[in-house]
């Protein structure tokens, strides 16, 4: 797409976010649109953060390998080893491997193929999530759907798991483990774990239709997000991640991050790693964020070092523009 096809269709769609496109570190092509707070008139702008929502799983991903590089924890660990009594219908034999793959089973606390629109899902007493051990209550009564390793199933309460198990195999809490295993080497400044009650001035705030009227998605989240999504960044700080990644400055175990571990149902003609979406044919690496009030898809050829990266602060929104940009 050429600038002025980006264009067009981001004043068809009424776009709110921002679009960049850089092939090994050079930009081709940056743009934001539409208003990060409504209700004072800030526009977006390059240096605009927003939620990326399950974008962040990548991340959790990496900090869980690291772990398991530093032999703090292994790719066979059981969950159950380190549950304990917790989450009993998480059956015995689940691992990390399981977990990072989303081919664990286990029934999900939000559950997007049963639960109807992400826009509908209410997080109650969302003020009172604000570490991983808080959503034990929500992980917890969900019947097993299948038998680990059985096949592909979205889950994102596999991922707030593997924040628990890697909490507790390492100690140290799981956005700091992120922090320091993956933000801090790949060089990403402008990336972290904020409250949505205390959202920075440079953020943008998540937009949602509720009663005919646009509204804030402060109800519909975590008020601090664990291991399934909600980290904050920038298109310029996803750009410095997939260039550290790709480099091995994060993990030494690239190649098996981004292997393609299983085939996820035809309809999304896409593959699965480790925390990683991945093109049906290529090389190409994905991440992708969708939650209320946040879309987000990222991608990067590993060949050319292309980076492709839309967000936007509406549930909708980044779809149009990311899916022609990367068919």
């Amino acid at each position: 797409m050429v600038q002025g096809e980006i264009d067009r269709v981001a004043e068809e769609t009424g776009f709110s976010g921002v679009v960049w496109i850089d092939r090994g570190g050079e930009v081709e092509f940056a743009k934001a649109y539409g208003l990060a707070n409504r209700a004072y008139q800030v526009p977006n702008s390059l240096d605009t953060r927003f939620g990326i929502a399950s974008g962040s799983k990548g991340f959790t991903a990496l900090a869980v390998v690291s772990l398991v590089q530093d032999g703090v924890l292994e790719l066979s660990t059981t969950a159950r080893s380190l549950l304990g009594k917790d989450l009993p219908l998480i059956a015995d034999d689940v691992t990390v491997e399981h977990l990072l793959t989303h081919t664990s089973g286990i029934g999900d606390y939000l559950d997007e193929e049963a639960d109807g629109e992400i826009t509908d899902y209410f997080v109650g007493a969302a003020q009172e999530l604000t570490t991983t051990e808080a959503f034990l209550p929500l992980l917890d009564g969900h019947p097993t759907k299948y038998r680990a390793g059985e096949r592909f199933g979205y889950c994102n309460g596999g991922f707030v798991v593997l924040a628990l198990l890697a909490e507790r195999a390492s100690g140290v809490g799981y956005h700091d483990l992120v922090r320091l295993r993956v933000l801090r080497p790949a060089g990403m400044t402008r990336t972290d774990f904020l409250r949505s009650d205390e959202l920075p001035a440079d953020v943008a705030v998540g937009y949602l239709p509720l009663d005919g009227l646009d509204r804030s998605n402060v109800f519909h989240l975590p008020v601090l997000a664990t291991g399934d999504g909600g980290i904050h960044t920038t298109a310029a700080d996803i750009s410095t991640f997939w260039r550290a990644f790709f480099a091995g400055d994060i993990v030494d175990s690239v190649e098996e991050v981004v292997r393609p571990r299983c085939d996820v149902p035809a309809e999304e003609s896409r593959r699965y790693g480790l925390g990683f979406w991945l093109h049906e044919s290529t090389d190409t690496a994905i991440l992708v964020g969708y939650d209320a009030g946040a879309s987000f898809k990222s991608t990067h050829d590993p060949h050319t070092g292309t980076t492709c990266t839309v967000l936007s602060n509406t549930s909708p929104g980044a779809w149009p523009i990311a899916n022609a940009l990367t068919p």
